[in-house]
């Protein structure tokens, strides 16, 4: 199996389309000389090996342990963009993050994570009850 993953915001869960939907409506408008943009929503079991296996580490997850690996997806990932370059600052992430939060109940955020941050990450609180 070839690495794959997706952008594709039909590949997401419907509760986590709705969420990025909005959230991205209204970060747009509030940083309108930003663009938040997905940087991945689905991701087969062979990127997610490739992703496991970098040095330095970008996720504890092996295949099929991410909310990335199942189809509808379960998670997003983001990143910004600024002047035509990729913004990694740390306020848009956070500023994504609280619209995410005032929106849904339903969407946890990597950055709030205490033992690996991962500030790019959204993905459905339970979504492995939802399997």
């Amino acid at each position: 199996m070839k690495p794959y993953e997706s952008r594709d915001l039909k590949d997401l869960h419907i509760v986590l389309q709705a969420a990025y939907l909005a959230a991205e409506r209204k970060f747009n408008n509030d940083f309108p000389e930003v663009n938040v943009i997905r940087t991945c929503t689905y991701r087969n079991n062979a990127m997610q090996q490739v992703y496991f296996n970098k040095r330095p580490k970008i996720t504890n997850a092996r295949p099929g342990e991410s909310p990335h690996n199942y189809n509808p997806s379960f998670a997003f990932d983001i990143a910004f963009v600024r002047n035509r370059k990729l913004d990694w600052s740390p306020k848009y992430f956070k500023a994504f993050a609280d619209i995410i939060k005032s929106i849904s109940n339903d969407v946890e955020w990597g950055g709030d994570w205490v033992r690996f941050k991962d500030a790019p990450h959204f993905e459905l609180k339970n979504w492995r009850a939802k399997l």
